[in-house]
């Protein structure tokens, strides 16, 4: 596969994926987590594909809003761990 500016943000999206994943599976085994570290990474992330010319950057848009869903239900998940503490 040629590297590219979108792959670049679709292998980005990728990594946070795993990123997240990780964070879910650790929150489940009782860990507390923070995401503030990862606004950086998103910022970044946003950032590149804002960059891209506009049909590639909307050909982005299902995985970012994916990443986006996934980020928001670590963050429910995460208040409601703290509600119950």
């Amino acid at each position: 596969m040629t590297s590219t500016p979108q792959n670049a943000v679709l292998t980005a999206v990728d990594e946070l994926h795993g990123v997240l994943s990780l964070a879910e599976a650790l929150l489940l085994g009782g860990r507390d987590l923070d995401l503030q570290g990862l606004e950086g990474e998103v910022a970044t992330l946003c950032d590149a594909a804002l960059a891209l010319p506009p049909e590639e950057g909307r050909a982005t848009r299902p995985a970012l809003t994916g990443l986006l869903a996934q980020v928001n239900g670590l963050r429910s998940r995460i208040s409601r761990a703290g509600a119950g503490a």
